[in-house]
């Protein structure tokens, strides 16, 4: 059974990679679909975050990356995925999963797995590794060390 994670990954987090595993270990195959959220500022270009996704999950087996353009229930349907499996954290975020879920399936019926967030990655997001990278602080506890690479090299120098 294939199922697709998709998410902007701007950047991914440590919290997206315990998904993507815990995802894998639920699913023969995994699709991380990279896409984009027209209400967002981005960090890096599409093509730096198909890069960054690339190299965090490389490692594990059974994973594959791919852009995401348009509906994702389409990219579901061209993938083959019979699942989409999306992290929540709490509150107002696991809400609105759920909404997304309910018109994803009314779309075509693909199903959705939420998995809670794990307790050490519940408070990480990638707005907040964005700005703690804005302000010059350590963003490294939190995400991939590929990721931390790149922002280390985006920090403002005195």
């Amino acid at each position: 059974m294939r199922a697709v994670v998709p998410g902007s990954f701007d950047p991914i987090t440590n919290g997206h990679l315990d998904v993507i595993r815990r995802a894998r270990a639920i699913f023969d195959e995994v699709v991380v679909a990279v896409g984009a959220n027209s209400s967002k500022t981005y960090l890096f270009e599409p093509a730096e975050r198909l890069e960054l996704v690339r190299a965090a999950t490389a490692d594990i087996d059974g994973v594959s990356v791919e852009p995401l353009a348009g509906l994702l229930v389409e990219f579901c349907r061209s993938q083959g995925a019979e699942a989409i499996v999306k992290g929540g954290r709490a509150g107002p975020d696991f809400d609105f999963e759920v909404s997304m879920a309910r018109m994803n399936h009314s779309m075509t019926g693909v199903e959705t797995v939420i998995l809670p967030a794990s307790a050490q990655w519940c408070f990480v997001s990638s707005t907040l590794v964005r700005e703690i990278a804005r302000l010059g602080g350590n963003a490294a506890p939190y995400v991939p060390d590929v990721v931390a690479a790149r922002l280390a090299m985006r920090r403002p120098h005195d």
